[in-house]
C-alpha cells in the first residue's frame, strides 16, 4: 500500500536522520560520506521538500569556480560539479571545503511523527536553516546558476529531520533576497551576543553577505563610542561598504596576510588591539589575521566555513594569545527573525542586498 504522495508505506525513522546514512556505518548525516537520497520510502520523522533553489555556501561556491579547468564556462562548470557531488554523496557536501549551504522549496510531505508538533503543512514554502552537507538531496535538473548570489535554480527533492530549523519565506521582501539573508542568519545574532557598547570590532570579509550583516550588527551593538573596522580586499565590495557608512574605516587588505592585517588594524585603532574580531572570509588561511589583532581575553569569532580549527587553535597557542576562539554556529534561537529584522531596519543594507542578491 502506498501513501497519498506515491511513496511506499511509512516507516519509522531513526533519531537525527541516522536512517539516511549509507556510509560509514554508525555515522550521523553531516559527517557521513554518503546518504540515501531516495524518496520511495516515507519516513515518519521527515519533512520532504520539492526543491526550487539551492543557496550554496560562499566558500564552497568559490572553491568550485577555482577548481574548474581553464576555459570551462563557470556557470556550467559549477552546475556540473554540484550534480556530480549530489550523485556521489546523496547531498551537496563539498568534499574540499566540507560545507554545503541551504535550500528553498515547497513542502510535499510531513511525516506522521511530526504532525501537530511542527508548524508546517503541505504546500508551505520554506527555507531550510540546516546545512546541505547533512540534507538528503536528489537533483533532477539544474535550470540556472546565479554566480553573484551563489544560488542555483533546480528541480529535485530533499528531506529535513525532526528538530531541524526552517523558516517560512517572508511576504515583504523578494524570495531571492530573503534566501540570501537566511543563508547567513546565524552571523548577526552571535555578534549581538558578544559586542558591547564602546568595544572595538574588526570584521574580515566585511563587504560580503555575512560580513555586511556582522558589521551592521556590530555598529548597532557598540554604538557611537565604539570603533568598527572592516577588512575587504575586493574593491567593489569595499566601495559598497564605505557607502553604507557603518564602519569607521574600511581597509583593503588581503585577509590571508596576517601581518598586514595586524598592522592595519592597530594603526586604525589608536595602536590598540581590538576586543572582537569576526572572520567572514570565503578563502582559506585567514585564521591568524583574525587572531593577531585581538587583545588578551578578547574574542575571535569565525563565521566562515573555510576556517580550520587546527590552524586557529595551534596558531593562537603559537603566538601566545589568551583569547576566546569561537567557531560559528549557523543556528541560534530566533536567528532567522533577527537577521530579517536587521535588514528591514536598515534601508541602505536592504538596498545593497537587493542590488546584489534580490
Amino acid at each position: 500500500m502506498a501513501n497519498h504522495d506515491g511513496s511506499a508505506r511509512e516507516q519509522r525513522g531513526q533519531p537525527f536522520g541516522a536512517h539516511r546514512v549509507l556510509e560509514p556505518a554508525g555515522a550521523l548525516p553531516q559527517p557521513a560520506w554518503r546518504l540515501d537520497n531516495g524518496f520511495d520510502v516515507g519516513w515518519d520523522n521527515e519533512i520532504v521538500i520539492d526543491v526550487e533553489t539551492l543557496n550554496v555556501d560562499a566558500a564552497s561556491f568559490r572553491q568550485m569556480e577555482e577548481a574548474l579547468p581553464a576555459g570551462e564556462d563557470a556557470e556550467k562548470g559549477v552546475a556540473r560539479l554540484v550534480l556530480e557531488t549530489v550523485a556521489k554523496r546523496g547531498k551537496q557536501h563539498n568534499p574540499v571545503t566540507g560545507s554545503g549551504g541551504m535550500l528553498l522549496g515547497r513542502v510535499s510531505r510531513v511525516g506522521s511523527a511530526l504532525v501537530g508538533k511542527v508548524d508546517v503543512a503541505v504546500g508551505d514554502r520554506i527555507a531550510t536553516l540546516v546545512s546541505l552537507s547533512l540534507t538528503p538531496l536528489r537533483l533532477d535538473e539544474i535550470r540556472a546558476v546565479r554566480r553573484a548570489s551563489a544560488q542555483l535554480d533546480v528541480v529535485g527533492k530533499a528531506a529535513i529531520f525532526a528538530g531541524a530549523p526552517f523558516a517560512r519565506m517572508p511576504s515583504d521582501m523578494p524570495e531571492r533576497l530573503a534566501l540570501a539573508v537566511l543563508d547567513v542568519a546565524g552571523a548577526a545574532i552571535q555578534v549581538s551576543r558578544r559586542a558591547k557598547p564602546g568595544d572595538s570590532v574588526l570584521v574580515l570579509g566585511a563587504g560580503g553577505k555575512s560580513g555586511v550583516l556582522c558589521a551592521a550588527e556590530a555598529r548597532r551593538a557598540i554604538g557611537p563610542s565604539g570603533r568598527l573596522l572592516g577588512i575587504e580586499s575586493y574593491a567593489p565590495f569595499a566601495a559598497d561598504l564605505r557607502a553604507l557608512g557603518i564602519c569607521d574605516e574600511v581597509l583593503e587588505v588581503d585577509a590571508r596576510d596576517a601581518l598586514a592585517v595586524h598592522r592595519a588594524a592597530l594603526a586604525q585603532n589608536h595602536d590598540r588591539e581590538v576586543d572582537l574580531a569576526i572572520s567572514c572570509v570565503n578563502v582559506e588561511g585567514a585564521e591568524m589575521a583574525t587572531i593577531l589583532p585581538v587583545r588578551d581575553r578578547g574574542c575571535a569569532y569565525f563565521f566562515s566555513m573555510s576556517t580550520s580549527f587546527g590552524r586557529a587553535a595551534l596558531g593562537a597557542e603559537g603566538v601566545g594569545r589568551d583569547i576566546e576562539l569561537v567557531m560559528g554556529n549557523g543556528y541560534a534561537t530566533g536567528h532567522a527573525d533577527h537577521a530579517l529584522g536587521l535588514v528591514r531596519s536598515l534601508p541602505a543594507v536592504r538596498a545593497l542586498f537587493e542590488k546584489r542578491y534580490g
